[in-house]
């Protein structure tokens, strides 16, 4: 995401100003902005406070300043992202050159690159026999993983939710997980709900039956989610997908967000339901989607926003014209 090449690139003046610590952690909290028309950020948001261990923050922070350092040298930063979605971040720094979305066309017969999980095409024929709007696919990518106790508020929150649902559950998506547990749900909603190991994602995001999108918002599933105006349901887990969310529910206003109990720790079956049918009743989200989606698009045709600067990156490599 280029907000978040940004946002890195801005640290040093953060520390200057006492916004950060000159290890990357909150010094001044509140929200602010970057530049004029960016949404308005916490400093608990940016990747590397969002690591989820103090290692971690370290190290991710670490990378961050060595990766600006190299980019002095670069001249332009090439992105995954859609000029329009971002424009006041390009207004500010008009060396990145967006070139997304970068979706491959969907094919049930070849693996993406990068992809290293088996995928089940079998619930593609399963969104064959559901109707169009009506599944919510459910899909946290490679890296998130659940308390057995959460993984069950959010197993009940899509039963309460009466909606059919195609769910990717990795083998280890949970720090704990009760094999018997989970073949009790599977048979309880073995009428409407389908649960994979994992899923050929763009040709499900891009089937007709699909209504949401309940995503942990990585940037590839955020982008493959806008390519094809899928609503989101944001549940994040770490690094840069608190600040995709933020793209998400407040500045292209796709998705609505999940948020923890008064306790902080846990995300109950009820907010879930309750969220899913919020999200699945509010036609202008449908309706945004919908937009963001035509203009994702029309960037990648000949003459839009990342064709053009796909062209100018050739022209610069080869010397040529096009």
């Amino acid at each position: 995401m280029c907000s978040h090449a940004r946002d890195d690139d801005q640290h040093p003046k953060m520390i200057r100003d006492g916004i950060l610590g000159a290890d990357g952690l909150p010094r001044r909290h509140g929200k602010f902005q970057l530049g004029p028309g960016m949404p308005s950020l916490s400093t608990t948001q940016f990747a590397w406070n969002c690591a989820g261990d103090a290692e971690g923050q370290k190290i991710i922070f670490r990378l961050v300043v060595d990766s600006n350092r190299l980019l002095e040298l670069a001249e332009f930063i090439i992105c995954n992202t859609v000029r329009e979605m971002e424009a006041p971040v390009f207004a500010l720094f008009p060396n990145i050159l967006p070139v997304g979305p970068l979706i491959s066309r969907p094919r049930l017969d070849h693996k993406p690159m990068g992809h290293f999980w088996p995928e089940d095409a079998t619930c593609v024929k399963w969104l064959d026999e559901q109707p169009a709007n009506s599944v919510i696919y459910v899909a946290f990518g490679s890296f998130t993983v659940f308390d057995q106790r959460q993984l069950q508020e959010l197993a009940l929150g899509l039963e309460l939710s009466g909606r059919p649902f195609l769910w990717v559950v990795r083998p280890d998506l949970a720090s704990e997980t009760s094999v018997a547990w989970l073949d009790s749900f599977r048979e309880r909603t073995a009428g409407r709900g389908k649960m994979v190991s994992w899923s050929p994602q763009q040709p499900v995001l891009a089937h007709p039956s699909i209504a949401c999108f309940l995503s942990h918002c990585g940037w590839n599933s955020t982008m493959e989610g806008a390519w094809n105006g899928v609503p989101f349901l944001c549940w994040p887990y770490f690094t840069d997908q608190f600040l995709n969310q933020v793209y998400i529910c407040d500045v292209w206003k796709t998705g609505l967000s999940l948020n923890a109990d008064d306790e902080g720790t846990e995300i109950s079956r009820e907010l879930i339901q309750a969220k899913l049918q919020q999200l699945l009743g509010d036609e202008g989200i449908k309706a945004r989607a919908m937009m963001w989606k035509d203009i994702a698009r029309k960037s990648v045709a000949e003459g839009g926003s990342s064709y053009n600067n796909l062209q100018t990156i050739v022209e610069k490599m080869t010397g040529q014209k096009g």
